[in-house]
């Protein structure tokens, strides 16, 4: 499963408007804090404002801004409004696309390795991206147990 720039991008913005969670946001600022060109931020924005990812106020002081707190926004519903339903394989997304559809003995089994992909993606939040990372921890071995 590879995502799109588009969505890679989608997440950048919305981690910026999550961190600066307080009024609206215009398109030229966004575009301008997170270096990604006006035009594919005002793309994105459009698509996540139709998701119902962002709502749009509109006037002099308008912009965007988040639809629920980021902790109601989860990974899936960004991958979902830039690329769509979330499906690994082509029986993932309809059992009508595949010609192996019929006789296909593993069909079930995709749709179980899809649903859990899907649920984790549920699972982690835009909260959850704006977290500081934390350095891996470093392992200790004590040199007497490698003689």
């Amino acid at each position: 499963m590879r995502l799109s720039k588009l969505t890679d991008y989608a997440t950048v913005i919305l981690s910026f408007i999550a961190k600066k969670n307080s009024g609206v946001h215009a398109a030229t600022g966004i575009a301008e804090e997170t270096g990604i060109a006006l035009p594919t931020v005002s793309k994105i924005l459009k698509l996540l404002v139709k998701a119902k990812v962002l709502v749009s106020v509109r006037g002099a002081k308008g912009g965007y801004k988040l639809a629920r707190s980021p902790e109601k926004i989860s990974v899936a519903a960004v991958i979902y409004a830039l690329e769509g339903p979330i499906a690994l394989t082509e029986c993932s997304a309809s059992h009508h696309s595949c010609e192996q559809a019929l006789g296909c003995e593993i069909q079930g089994n995709w749709d179980l390795i899809n649903k859990t992909v899907q649920n984790a993606l549920e699972s982690v939040t835009l909260a959850d991206l704006i977290l500081p990372v934390k350095p891996p921890k470093e392992i200790c071995i004590p040199v007497a147990s490698l003689y």
